[in-house]
């Protein structure tokens, strides 16, 4: 068989191109270069005498709206982006929903210097949801989110009309059960080591309960994309502070103070536990038993609501959306009435 010249060369320049490895996505400091889904805002203030601005997004309402307001407060390694099916659920069931990202995450500053704590990051959520006139507001925290909604409910309980913790971290002090303590130095040079394959086989096991979907490499893109950009240095600083922010403030000790009605939705095959990789194995096979602190958080917050997903993972709201956004919307239908 005989193959022409001009047949054999786009043949050659199709293998090469397909053979050619894909670049991986970098994105700015300010997670530059990456889309949401709705457009964007600045919220301007000042913190510890820096000038910062907040990102977030302002969903009105596409079905009759029904006076309510949700804020979304997103994990560590995820953005308000991340909410993305919820918010859609959210919006189309009557509900004005604010998603911001925290100061040190995605397009939100990355301060030089901020002494990281639930308590300024609560404060500058407050002052967010006072400049855009809402009040009374259904607070939704996931994984580190959760720990920050907690802490806000504790600060501010007369804003809060239901609380909903989604899969926190927090629910048991890893300190306190033997985690070793790292430097912010470590902390800082364990973010700077993080890769795509690192994020998406940790995703995997943790978040997704060993399953995988091509729609979650959106997520491992964007994470990773903004640890290995151009301001990687100042994101991974930044990340580094909020882990030490993490280890070193429990709220698990305060969870019986809060008042505010409570939902508490887990993935039962979450295992998240901060430095359950570098624990000693005997500490190690004591962390994150979700099945275990959901129940003991429930006991603890006086009359909240425990749904559980017994096939989901540390992200609930990404793998199983129809049946955490049905179950969330109808949780929140019974508090409003």
């Amino acid at each position: 068989m005989t193959i022409d010249r001009s047949t054999l060369c786009g043949c050659l320049v199709a293998a090469c191109l397909f053979a050619a490895p894909v670049a991986a996505a970098v994105y700015g400091p300010e997670l530059q270069g990456f889309a949401y889904p709705w457009p964007v805002h600045d919220f301007g203030f000042s913190s510890q005498g820096e000038a910062m601005t907040m990102r977030y997004m302002d969903v009105s309402p596409t079905a009759a709206p029904n006076g309510r307001t949700a804020v979304l407060l997103h994990g560590k390694n995820f953005c308000s982006a991340t909410w993305e099916q919820t918010i859609r659920a959210l919006s189309g069931a009557g509900y004005r929903v604010i998603a911001p990202d925290q100061i040190g995450f995605c397009k939100s500053t990355k301060p030089e210097c901020y002494q990281y704590s639930f308590q300024a990051l609560a404060e500058n959520t407050h002052a967010l949801i006072a400049s855009l006139g809402s009040k009374d507001v259904i607070l939704i925290g996931h994984s580190t989110g959760g720990m920050l909604a907690a802490r806000y409910a504790l600060m501010y309980p007369n804003d809060i009309s239901t609380l909903v913790l989604v899969d926190p971290i927090g629910l048991e002090d890893w300190k306190a059960l033997g985690v070793p303590a790292l430097s912010v130095d470590q902390e800082i040079a364990r973010e700077k080591a993080t890769t795509a394959e690192r994020i998406r086989a940790y995703e995997q096991s943790t978040y997704y309960a060993g399953e995988w979907r091509p729609e979650y490499e959106r997520w491992v893109d964007m994470f990773a994309g903004l640890m290995q950009g151009p301001g990687k240095d100042i994101v991974a600083r930044n990340m580094g502070l909020i882990d030490d922010m993490i280890y070193t403030q429990p709220v698990v000790y305060e969870f019986p103070l809060i008042k505010v009605p409570t939902i508490l939705m887990i993935g039962d095959k979450d295992t998240t536990a901060i430095g359950k990789d570098y624990a000693p194995p005997d500490v190690r096979a004591r962390l994150g038993h979700y099945p275990e602190l959901a129940q003991k958080t429930k006991d603890a917050i006086r009359g909240s609501t425990l749904i559980e997903f017994p096939e989901a993972g540390h992200a609930p709201q990404i793998q199983e959306p129809e049946k955490f956004n049905a179950a969330l919307i109808g949780a929140l239908e019974k508090v409003g009435q």
